[in-house]
């Protein structure tokens, strides 16, 4: 079965939660994970997000930039925020950074993920 990975650029822990709060409070335009600010608010997650998340026919995973670097150290070099697809033992990029920036709102991101998880899943 295949899991799309999405990785945010941020770290767990309350203190880089509050970090990351105040940053796209105060400065947004220099927030440093465009895939969060793309679907998350200051606080929580966005509905319309969570929505098109549990309406794929795909098993997701999400992960923060100290937990992706423990579990796939052989990714390190990966510019994040990203997202990978992960096919049995295959972890591969599926939406870089750059394309993540490139998305003005989350219809935007959308599209990107559901376009490129189409062409991933024909390439397996």
């Amino acid at each position: 079965m295949s899991t799309l990975i999405f990785i945010y650029n941020a770290d767990t822990g309350l203190f880089n939660t509050m970090a990351d709060i105040g940053h796209k409070i105060f400065s947004p335009s220099t927030y440093k994970c465009d895939l969060c600010a793309l679907t998350h608010g200051y606080f929580s997650e966005q509905k319309s997000w969570r929505n098109y998340i549990e309406a794929m026919n795909i098993e997701t995973r999400f992960l923060h930039r100290d937990e992706f670097l423990k579990e796939f150290p052989q990714l390190k070099q990966t510019q994040l925020p990203a997202v990978f697809l992960q096919d049995n033992e295959q972890t591969k990029l599926c939406v870089n950074a750059k394309s993540l920036a490139d998305c003005k709102d989350l219809d935007d991101l959308q599209n990107l993920i559901t376009l490129a998880c189409e062409q991933a899943l024909t390439q397996t």
